[in-house]
């Protein structure tokens, strides 16, 4: 209850999308002090008097309700306060005063303050408080009392306020603030993808798949700034998370503003159909069933329409939909039945009844889509239930993949047909869909994208209808091909098995005919496709054989034989989809059974997904190869499929995209073709296991006496391999199962495909699966040119021959692929040279953005992957000298076209950027506003006198120099301010400044140089030369202060696995690389350091351990020991993992550890092997085992570094198994070590 001064200030205000232009007011609600009836502070009537309603626990949810009774559409917000201008976390404050929205004066508001606002949005912990109108001039009118948060308030109308400001305030004193977002990705390769979490009353949880689809994704792409969604994953595809899971069964329509405004049920149906099942509500974080005796009509009222289903149509108790697990629900639910969701409802504290899983309650809800018209509740006119009202959908569009939803919802097997032009007849009422486009893999139509909800071009002479396998009885194939298995009939809500003895011929026509297969094969009794579950159906059938569909056949009242799950029928029907023309069934032009006739497929987009499908379809193994142009000659009759997409996963043909059947611009003369494997190998590697042959429906292995090298040439170069390398025996790879092939073959060895080969009657040896055999060919993919088999240009072996692979398109993990399929461990850097590289919008050719052509594509360079050390390799290549300042797209403005992410490592001493390494792509993270630009000192706004450097610290700290002819000068403090030091950090590219200061003199030679003060920027230029000039000063620099600054670009420390800049796991940048820190000793005084250091505000928790997934790399620190009060983590008491600076040297090649040869091994070998440990200065290079003899491979040899190499991989050496070295000879080293290193 609220209390007090709360019970006057904590009122709700309500903003709603739409309100109706007549309206009748309710009894019992009001919204008062808004714009209109339709928003304001709620109140409701009770005892005859009007009240406020307490904002505890208040949410979108209950708003909804309120808009819903006022007929005032749908909710939009329930808050006091926003955020304009930004994201959903961040943007101008605004805080709603009386029917206004008002800005806040920056000079008025501190951390306190947005601590609370951030809490109130449901935001993570503030990031950054920005003054100065950050994010934009508001209007209206400043508000003109100051907020006094504490900070522990749970909404801004909590904090107290004085009665006047401060300061004089206009919009020009705007204030901003970016909050943490409250989702996140994690456990992905970059911020923009992982596993979905949520923070919800301070605590992040995850999200469950169930109904997870690419709107929902968009809305959490589009809520953190990562773009469009591209795909949607599930089954912890980036690992299982911890904690509470906060979401289910989320349904976003995919325009609101963040995760957390989409519907996510509080009730499920389980173990039926989307509108069916048991009963479970939502507790905390736990599912639990309902009682039988304690759920009626209205319960079930509200059940249906949360769900989105049609109304209630049975109640079923005892378990119905079997028995639940965990809790039953210990309250009663007493609803009235007009509530929308079934937390809403009221509740009583203890139930009437005692009731466990046994009673679980079932509810059957009609469906919110069905088929009308069509003669059974599984084929007609597609109509959709929205607000209560049925409608039709519209047939642009409409294809296979948008009815195998339909017919997957219904329980209506899969999609045989789709039909437009009002099929079945116009529909009336509204066109509620229009533009359908469906993956396929949607629980529900509705989840489809569209072009909303009663948006269309259409009339009812398009209706889009459906044709499915199952009808009112259904029918579906079991446990073999999409065309053959068991025969399960549908009957009521259930499946159920057919008796072999009541089954015949004409009942296998029916079957095969309604499932859209070809004529039946064969009819196979005695549960040879495996023994069913649950009921045997109790009629026989009496189909004559010319029926359309299994429900028009007339049956029986009962069965003649007694029956079990032994007697189980199953049916061979032939497939819908075949190969002609090639060398076995496995192989030829593709073609597909529509309405009785055969037809093929145009060429036009076939590739292999396309082909991997049919090869799947037709139990034919993996897709070799997908051809074109009439490559097994041109068939005839009808060209039913053109511009066909599949994604690879669809269980037939017909699933896939295409311009509708028998819709094409083709000719005979560009007909598809497929060639599959009709052999495999197994437990190995696609090149590498058992042989196996494919014999009718069945896999068979190899006898190892009856297979020779010629044999294996022709396995190899089927599969697409290189040529062999060993043929092994005795099982190899483990024993097979099944039969072991009864033939010899006798390939010649020219052969394209093992089905080509000759064959012999009868083997000459008895075999058993202790003889299969296995074999080993060559890879089908090899890295060439590069020093190891390792390293180099991708090459790909294919119809014989090696080829190159274009740089297009690649990505990450393509190349994580080729390493995986190498067996050469982790991917450390991708190489994809351009072609050409320009500055454009600049004042010249050595100024402007960025921007690098990669084969006939131009696209600008993300800034976040561009440092100093790169432009500066650009400008040399450019002809413009080096590298002056570095600037974002303010400047030169935003590029059009690709964005190229591409983080270039370059030392700065390349001629051109093609020989930088590419340690990683990250295009998601970048949009053009983040458009680097860079001015080269060549340019005619790059004046010598105004260059700048850091010097004696790192390439973003240090002691500024300013360059004014003849020489560099000291900077001295005197009259420099923060816009002088932001200009500085800008022109070096590192950012923003954290931080400048008075360094004394360090040594003696500085009396020598000339020192300049005087500088006036704004701070906006972009570098020191467009500031006002400097008075140069001939004064020793030793008689006055001089100046150092920190930015904080390329800061030596990070925060990573989180999503957001200020929380995750601790890294380090130590010699060229970044590592972790182990987590002994650490504590909050040291978390409190990092925070400072990172502009991050306080620290609420030093996690551990491995809290935030464990890092990959160097374990740089061991013991971290902090005070609290440093700057930096660098001026805390530090030290290396033990014994981590000293020993036998190991590294890691085709993953296994080995050491390196003590040939020409000296102290510049070992400088650079301590650097890239972080262990300081090389004390020695140690030879002749001198920290004991390895064992295993000795990978390296001949190791020469100059001393100056980032990481070993950097020097020459041999690598190879050397066996021309003994452990004896391993190398080590003993660095100088951090144990007590202080900086």
């Amino acid at each position: 209850m609220c209390a007090g001064q709360r019970e006057m200030e904590s009122y709700l205000a309500l903003i709603l999308l739409s309100s109706t232009v007549t309206f009748i007011t309710a009894d019992t609600v009001r919204l008062v002090n808004g714009s209109s009836h339709c928003a304001g502070r709620v109140e409701t009537l009770y005892g005859g008097k009007w009240g406020t309603a307490c904002e505890g626990d208040w949410d979108m949810k209950n708003a909804a309700v309120v808009c819903r009774e006022l007929g005032c559409g749908e909710a939009v917000d329930v808050l006091g306060v926003r955020l304009i201008g930004g994201s959903h976390c961040s943007g101008r404050v605004e805080v709603l005063h009386g029917k206004n929205w008002t800005t806040v004066c920056d000079a008025d508001f501190d951390q306190q303050d947005a601590e609370v606002v951030c809490r109130e949005l449901g935001c993570g912990a503030p990031v950054k408080v920005l003054g100065a109108a950050a994010l934009g001039r508001g209007e209206g009118q400043v508000w003109t009392k100051e907020l006094q948060c504490r900070g522990n308030e749970s909404d801004i109308y909590s904090c107290p306020t004085s009665s006047s400001l401060k300061d004089s305030c206009s919009h020009d004193n705007d204030v901003g603030l970016l909050c943490a977002d409250s989702v996140r990705l994690v456990g992905g390769i970059s911020r923009c993808a992982g596993r979905v979490e949520v923070l919800h009353r301070g605590q992040w949880g995850t999200v469950c798949d169930d109904d997870w689809d690419m709107r929902d994704a968009a809305v959490v792409c589009s809520e953190l700034g990562c773009g469009e969604a591209v795909d949607v994953l599930g089954n912890a595809q980036f690992g299982p998370g911890s904690g509470p899971i906060w979401m289910d069964d989320v349904d976003c329509n995919g325009s609101e503003s963040t995760l957390k405004n989409c519907r996510s049920p509080g009730v499920r149906l389980v173990g039926g159909p989307r509108c069916s099942g048991r009963v479970e509500v939502l507790h905390g974080k736990n599912w639990g069933t309902v009682c039988d005796a304690d759920f009626d009509q209205q319960d079930a009222e509200v059940v249906c329409r949360e769900l989105d289903c049609g109304p209630p149509v049975e109640m079923l108790g005892a378990a119905a939909f079997g028995r639940g697990e965990g809790q039953a629900w210990t309250e009663e639910l007493q609803c009235r039945g007009n509530e929308s969701q079934i937390h809403l409802c009221p509740k009583s504290s203890t139930l009437n009844h005692n009731c466990f899983n046994d009673s679980s309650i079932g509810l059957v809800c009609g469906d919110s889509v069905r088929l009308v018209d069509g003669g059974s509740r599984c084929a007609g006119r597609v109509e959709v239930l929205h607000r209560g009202q049925w409608g039709t959908v519209c047939d642009d569009d409409w294809d296979m993949r948008d009815a195998a939803v339909v017919c997957s919802e219904l329980g209506c097997g899969e999609a045989v047909d789709v039909l437009g032009n009002a099929h079945f007849g116009p529909g009336s009422g509204p066109i509620w869909m229009d533009d359908v486009d469906c993956s396929g893999s949607e629980s529900t139509l509705k989840n489809c994208r569209s072009a909303g909800w009663g948006k269309h071009n259409c009339n009812q002479t398009k209706n889009a209808g459906v044709i499915c396998s199952a009808n009112i009885l259904g029918v579906r194939l079991i446990g073999g091909l999409r065309c053959s298995g068991r025969v399960e009939l549908f009957h009521g809500k259930t499946w159920a098995t057919v008796c072999d003895a009541d089954f015949d011929q004409q009942d296998a026509e029916v079957v095969c005919r309604e499932l859209g297969c070809g004529a039946p094969v064969e009819v196979l009794g005695a549960a040879a496709f495996g023994r069913g579950e649950g009921q045997v159906w109790t009629k026989e059938l009496l189909c004559r054989g010319n029926e359309s569909d299994i429900h028009s056949c007339e049956t029986s009242s009962k069965l003649k034989h007694d029956c079990s799950h032994d007697n189980d029928v199953g049916v061979v029907c032939a497939d819908i989809v075949r190969l002609v023309g090639g060398s076995s069934r496995c192989a030829g032009r593709v073609e597909v059974l529509h309405r009785g006739q055969w037809g093929t497929v145009c060429g036009d987009h076939w590739d292999m997904r396309d082909a991997a499908v049919v090869c799947r379809e037709l139990g034919c193994g993996e897709a070799v190869d997908a051809v074109g142009n009439a490559h097994f000659g041109p068939g005839s009759g009808p060209i039913w499929l053109d511009d066909v997409t599949c994604s690879g996963s669809e269980s037939t043909l017909k699933n896939c995209g295409s311009r509708g059947l028998g819709v094409n611009d083709c000719g005979h003369g560009k007909d598809a073709g497929v060639i599959c494997s009709g052999v495999r190998l197994v437990s190995g590697s696609h090149c590498s296991g058992r042989v196996e042959v494919l014999h009718g429906k069945n896999w068979a292995t190899v006898c190892d006496a009856d297979f020779d090298q010629q044999d294996a040439e022709v396995v190899c170069r089927e599969l697409g391999c290189g040529p062999p390398v060993k043929v092994l025996s005795a099982a190899a790879f483990g024993r097979g199962e099944g039969q072991v092939w009864t033939e010899e073959l006798q390939c010649r060895g020219n052969e394209s495909d093992i089905y080509s080969c000759p064959t012999s009657s009868s083997l000459k040896d008895s075999c058993s699966h202790d003889n299969d055999v296995g074999l080993l060919c060559a890879g089908s993919v090899r890295l060439a040119d590069g020093g190891s088999r390792c390293a180099g240009r991708g090459e790909v072996f294919h119809r014989g021959q090696w080829g190159t692979v274009c740089a297009e398109g690649g990505t990450p993990l393509a190349a994580v692929v080729v390493c995986r399929e190498l067996g050469c461990g982790e991917l450390m850097s991708i190489t994809a040279g351009h072609t050409a590289a320009q500055l454009v919008n600049g004042w010249d050719s050595c100024s402007g953005r960025v921007e690098l052509q990669y084969l006939n594509e131009w696209g600008s360079v993300c800034r976040a992957s561009w440092d100093m050390k790169a432009a500066s390799v650009l400008c040399g290549q450019l002809k413009c000298g080096s590298a002056v300042a570095l600037l974002a797209a303010d400047w030169f403005g935003e590029g059009s076209g690709d964005i190229w992410a591409d983080v270039f490592d370059c030392h700065g001493n390349e001629t051109h950027l093609s020989e930088c390494p590419i340690s990683s792509w990250s295009r998601a993270e970048c949009s053009h506003k983040q458009d680097a630009g860079v001015i080269c000192n060549g340019s005619s706004q790059a004046f010598h006198e105004g260059q700048v450097r850091l010097s004696g610290g790192s390439e973003c700290e240090g002691q500024v120099e300013v360059y004014f002819s003849p020489g560099w000068r000291r900077v001295l403090l005197d009259s420099w301010s923060v816009s002088e030091a932001s200009v500085v950090c800008r022109q070096l590219g590192c950012g923003s400044v954290l931080n400048f200061s008075s360094s004394s003199p360090s040594s003696p030679d500085q009396h020598s140089h000339m020192c300049v003060r005087g500088f006036n920027c704004s701070g906006s230029e972009a570098h020191l030369g467009n500031c006002s000039s400097a008075n140069l000063l001939n004064l020793s620099c030793s008689s006055m202060e001089q100046l150092s600054i920190t930015c904080s670009a390329h800061s030596s420390i990070r925060l990573v696995g989180s999503g957001v800049d200020c929380a995750g796991r601790l890294e380090v940048f130590l010699s060229g690389s970044w590592g972790t820190v182990c987590d002994d000793s650490w504590d909050i005084e040291d978390a409190q350091v990092v925070c400072r250091q990172l502009q991050c505000g306080v620290a609420l928790s030093a996690y551990v351990p491995a809290w935030f997934g464990p890092g990959t790399g160097p374990i740089w620190l061991n013991e971290v020991q902090c005070e609290g009060n440093e700057t930096s983590l660098w001026n805390c008491r530090l030290s290396g993992p033990e014994g981590s600076c000293s020993g036998r040297l190991e590294v890691y090649h085709n993953a296994a550890w080995g050491s390196i040869c003590d040939d020409q091994w000296d102290i510049r070998d070992a400088e650079v092997v301590c650097r890239q440990l972080g262990c300081g200065k090389a004390l020695s290079a140690n030879g002749s085992a001198a920290f004991g003899a390895g064992e295993g491979v000795i990978w390296l040899n001949r190791v020469e570094c100059r001393g100056d190499e980032i990481h070993l991989w950097d020097c020459s050496y041999s690598l190879k198994n050397h066996t021309d070295c003994s452990h004896k000879e391993d190398a080590g080293v003993t660095c100088a070590d951090m144990q007590g290193y202080d900086r």
